[in-house]
């Protein structure tokens, strides 16, 4: 583990450096993926930091999606908008998020996982487009730290009991409803579970193209990530409860699938799809069994990758038009035609499509769900035919109708932003041939 923050520590002169910092995280991140498929084994790398094949997934994805982050943040440096400052945001959250991923023990990766909070909104606060982001970045604080604060009793707890906070060591017997609460609401609230998610659609819309791909790439995937770390010692008591979450993921994804037919606003819409599809996470994990904790990791990964292009997509079109709205953006398949058809791949892979990771988790978790209890099948039809709408909808809205007369569409794609997609759909749609190495966690 110490070679990994070696390399971090050792980037820090490159803050400056707006290309150099960029394209070392994109070399970092291709280090990662090639550990990825060397290991299949948990690999303790020291008493506070070890490294399993979840934490390789999620860390990989990090590197890559902070290095894409760069690129699409172009605009920062172009306009020379605090520029280092801006760098060196970044590179602090990426340090939190390696030490989240990488924590052995329940304290570093509850002071991690709370760090995490504060460069993001560092990044809401000072590159966000209009005043509302400060509504944004409250709700995003206060509705984590309510959440949080029981999750620290509950570690305080743990440590009373067993004198340990190591995740592999930790064994409870008496366990009861309040800490079985403390343990997960924190991390239900940032997935986010249906009805308490207000936050994540507000905080996309407010922040920057930045923002809005780490907070639907990486920090909504902490959340999944720690539930699957708690159900290492909660889990046999938390199978009385599943019925509760499930239910209420299915019933709340289905509502938020028909919100997202009444948006008007681009981002709004990417937004409340995200909360759909995690809470089938939710449901996979809950499910605690072999199928639903293999579908969740990748429906995390090929989450991260294709909500992350359509804000990408959508940061396109705010910067020539202005405006997020659907009733101004219409009509680009004249205007930029080349740029639809990363429309349709996307959108198309954003209601799982072959041959997308999605899809590939869309199977696990529907196997899982389903023999849980054969009844969801109704909530799941339903859920799969609406994020086909929404999806369309998305497409439609955007590349067909007429043009508005009081813009001009008509400006070139850059070459920097293509190559800014074809790295989002690489991964997404090819990864997919390897998909045993994600089975090689339990």
């Amino acid at each position: 583990m110490m070679k990994y923050l070696f390399m971090l520590v050792f980037l820090a002169p490159l803050i400056n450096y707006y290309w150099l910092l960029m394209h070392c995280f994109m070399l970092m991140s291709f280090f990662f993926i090639f550990f990825l498929f060397c290991y299949d084994f948990v690999s303790f790398s020291g008493i506070l930091f070890g490294l399993d094949i979840i934490s390789y997934s999620l860390i990989s994805l990090t590197f890559f999606v902070i290095f894409l982050m760069l690129m699409a943040s172009y605009n920062v440096y172009s306009l020379n908008n605090y520029v280092n400052e801006f760098n060196f945001v970044i590179y602090l959250l990426m340090i939190a998020l390696l030490l989240s991923f990488s924590s052995l023990n329940m304290f570093m990766f509850y002071l991690s996982f709370e760090s995490s909070l504060i460069p993001t909104l560092l990044l809401i606060f000072g590159w966000g487009y209009q005043p509302e982001r400060l509504v944004a970045g409250y709700y995003l604080l206060f509705y984590t730290l309510f959440a949080s604060l029981p999750l620290l009793l509950g570690i305080f707890y743990i440590y009373g009991l067993v004198y340990t906070l190591d995740f592999w060591i930790i064994s409870i017997d008496n366990l009861n409803v309040y800490f079985y609460l403390s343990m997960i609401l924190a991390f239900l609230f940032k997935l986010p579970i249906p009805f308490f998610h207000f936050w994540l659609p507000k905080a996309h819309v407010e922040a920057p193209i930045s923002g809005s791909m780490i907070l639907a790439a990486i920090l909504l995937k902490l959340g999944g990530y720690g539930l699957i770390r708690v159900y290492m010692f909660i889990g046999s008591y938390s199978v009385t409860f599943s019925y509760f979450w499930i239910g209420l993921s299915l019933w709340g994804s289905l509502i938020v699938s028909f919100l997202c037919l009444f948006q008007v606003d681009i981002k709004s819409i990417i937004a409340y799809s995200s909360v759909a599809h995690m809470s089938l996470v939710i449901c996979g994990i809950m499910s605690f069994n072999y199928f639903g904790f293999i579908g969740s990791l990748i429906m995390m990964i090929g989450h991260g990758f294709c909500s992350s292009a359509l804000f990408c997509l959508a940061n396109i079109i705010y910067e020539r038009s202005n405006s997020r709205s659907l009733f101004i953006n219409k009509g680009f398949m004249l205007g930029m035609p080349s740029l639809s058809l990363f429309w349709f791949i996307l959108c198309s892979n954003n209601m799982s499509s072959p041959p997308s990771l999605n899809l590939l988790g869309e199977i696990y978790l529907i196997n899982s769900i389903v023999s849980w209890d054969y009844m969801t099948f109704i909530f799941l039809g339903i859920l799969s035919f609406m994020s086909c709408c929404y999806s369309i909808y998305l497409f439609s809205m955007t590349q067909h109708g007429y043009i508005y007369n009081g813009l001009n569409y008509f400006n070139f794609v850059s070459i920097r932003e293509y190559i800014l997609l074809f790295f989002h759909l690489i991964p997404l749609n090819f990864l997919v041939l390897s998909f045993d190495t994600f089975a090689l966690f339990l």
